[in-house]
């Protein structure tokens, strides 16, 4: 995906400036489509040159003035372009898990104290996503339509970050259990 569409279907749930839309990347999407402010200015620069958005600008009192962009027709034609284009199911690309896979080659107790590191932050980013779900869909069965598609992606942000801490939980034990091996293997030796 590119970031452009990211953001296309971010300013089509809401129109809205460069900062908030940086704001957003911050606090919801950018949870699972990460981009920097510069990114996201330097992108919506680009999807206005190619027309997809518009920008309204808005003078303020005080302020320098403000630019408000929305979707325009090309844009939203654009988004069910690549709505409808078939997409390559996800790759796993984890620094984590080739540091995992290396243990042995450096420092066993660095390599798990990065482990438990990411466990909790794995662990954070759960109860930031089940707070989420508590606050804004108390009621999951009533949802329908773009709610219940932002819905849908938080639930697959929770199971994954659910399965990152099981995962670095499994690995921590593993790894503990090889220490105590090796351990009794040296004493008898």
């Amino acid at each position: 995906m590119a970031l452009e569409h990211a953001i296309l279907v971010s300013l089509d749930e809401r129109p809205g400036t460069g900062y908030e839309l940086a704001r957003r990347f911050d606090k919801s999407i950018g949870f699972f489509w990460a981009a920097t402010h510069q990114q996201i200015y330097r992108t919506l620069k680009r999807m206005d040159e190619l027309h997809w958005v518009t920008a309204e600008e808005i003078t303020q009192d005080g302020r320098p003035d403000k630019k408000v962009y929305r979707v325009s027709e090309p844009g939203r034609q654009e988004l069910r372009r690549w709505l409808e284009e078939a997409g390559e199911p996800a790759t796993i690309r984890h620094d984590l898990s080739v540091k995992v896979r290396g243990a042995s080659l450096g420092d066993p107790d660095q390599v798990a104290a990065e482990v438990a590191r990411h466990r909790d932050q794995h662990a954070e980013r759960l109860d930031v996503f089940r707070a989420i779900e508590k606050k804004d869909f108390p009621d999951p069965s009533a949802l329908h339509g773009r709610r219940l598609h932002q819905y849908l992606v938080l639930r697959g942000g929770i199971r994954a970050e659910q399965a990152l801490v099981e995962w670095c939980d499994e690995v921590l034990e593993a790894m503990r259990g090889d220490v105590r091996r090796e351990s009794r293997e040296d004493g008898v030796r």
